[in-house]
């Protein structure tokens, strides 16, 4: 297995466009004027002649569909590279008109909510931010919560709420991607909500929900790393466990749309008690809550002392690295349960990538080097090709800007291509 990497911020917002830069082929029913447009954007700027080469088509339909584009003011045109020589007038290029249309993606957790508006190019314009509740409440109260968030994200980029198109809101639990039902979350006291709804009676603009991982690995697709590859995976560690995963360029939800739940995957019969009401699961472990719940016992904390959880977490560290040796011992269970997750990932789906994101692996809470070591023990590796892991540990308005690709997408399906929208 390779070295893992641990990537900066500036891996994932790259200048040079956006989207997945593998998707070229003509697929289904995506128009050609369709195509064009996404292999600028996804270019950044693109010539005619490039799109000709990359798209295998005609000079004259290069010239005919990108001239509707630009009179349709999606596209424009723009002074190109100069050229070696410095002689002569710079090649012309195009790219997307980026004030065309507006975006907002959306992070919901315990601790905070996150936000970005983006324009139609996938520019991040402003982010806001504001503190959640730290419990359980009702799908009104979250409602409430994400209208304060989208009204204070429009103000900070001085737009108005008929400028916004479309809304991304990525959230932790069970998400029902095509119905907008939430089947189960951390963050919600009841199940099976519609959060769908209760935002259309708010906002007219169609909303875009799925799980915050899905989101978070719609930003490696999009921004990130995953723009140039066909397949890989995410593995989230925060309040709970998370996984996405790209098959084929595509995000992949399983068959009814609430697949990849790694983190309530068993690891151990009638062990820990999950958040799920299960036990055993893999976060029961790992997670935030898991470390916690140990934590007071670890560090003798009587049943009076208020303490956060970051409080808790942070604490727990300090000692292990310290050699405190129950903190220690805390710490070396959830690595080793991490590293049998993490080989699960790779004997079921044979990536050739796992990216390792969320709050607690920016805090460094394991051993990333004896997770990995265990991984590569615990996996059966004759004949396959090693999984590199890298370390990517974005912040919430990442996991944000990834809620905008669902959106940005099916923009491009009703301004572009002419489709209606599509639940990505």
């Amino acid at each position: 297995m390779s070295n893992n990497i641990e990537a900066d911020e500036k891996t994932l917002l790259q200048p040079s466009g956006c989207g997945p830069l593998l998707n070229r082929v003509k697929v289904g029913d995506t128009p050609l004027r369709q195509q064009i447009f996404q292999h600028v954007r996804a270019s950044g700027q693109a010539a005619r002649a490039d799109i000709t080469r990359a798209l295998d088509i005609s000079a004259g339909s290069a010239t005919t569909l990108t001239a509707d584009l630009i009179s349709s003011n999606l596209l424009r045109e723009v002074d190109g590279p100069t050229r070696d020589s410095g002689r002569g007038r710079p090649p012309v290029a195009l790219e997307v008109v980026a004030e065309a249309a507006y975006v907002i993606g959306i992070k919901l957790s315990f601790k905070r909510n996150s936000a970005v508006l983006s324009d139609f190019a996938g520019n991040v314009v402003t982010s806001a931010e504001l503190p959640a509740s730290g419990k359980r409440g009702s799908v009104t109260q979250l409602m409430d919560d994400i209208a304060t968030l989208i009204e204070l994200v429009i103000a900070n980029g001085e737009k108005t709420q008929a400028d916004i198109k479309a809304v991304g809101i990525g959230l932790p639990g069970i998400v029902d991607n095509a119905s907008g039902m939430i089947t189960w979350s951390s963050l919600l006291q009841d199940a099976n909500e519609d959060l769908r709804t209760s935002f259309a009676q708010r906002f007219d603009m169609p909303l875009f929900l799925d799980n915050d991982t899905n989101m978070l690995t719609l930003a490696e697709l999009w921004f990130g790393v995953g723009r140039d590859m066909t397949d890989f995976a995410v593995v989230t560690i925060e309040n709970g466990v998370g996984m996405g995963m790209v098959v084929n360029n595509r995000l992949y939800r399983g068959t009814h749309g609430v697949g990849l739940e790694l983190g309530h995957t068993k690891v151990q019969m009638d062990g820990a008690l999950c958040r799920c009401g299960q036990r055993g699961c893999l976060e029961a472990y790992i997670a935030d809550y898991a470390l916690t719940r140990e934590a007071a016992t670890a560090l003798d904390y009587d049943s009076d002392t208020v303490r956060t959880p970051d409080v808790l977490l942070d604490h727990l560290s300090r000692q292990a690295k310290a050699g405190h040796a129950p903190a220690q011992t805390i710490f070396r269970r959830a690595s080793r349960y991490l590293s049998v997750g993490l080989s699960n990932v790779i004997q079921l789906f044979d990536p050739p990538l796992i990216i390792l994101s969320g709050e607690r692996i920016q805090n460094d809470y394991l051993d990333a080097s004896e997770v990995f070591e265990d991984m590569r023990k615990l996996t059966l590796s004759d004949g396959r090709q090693p999984c590199q892991v890298e370390i990517h540990p974005w912040d919430d308005m990442v996991w944000a800007r990834g809620a905008t690709a669902p959106a940005l997408s099916a923009l491009t399906d009703v301004m572009v291509g002419g489709l209606e929208v599509q639940h990505l």
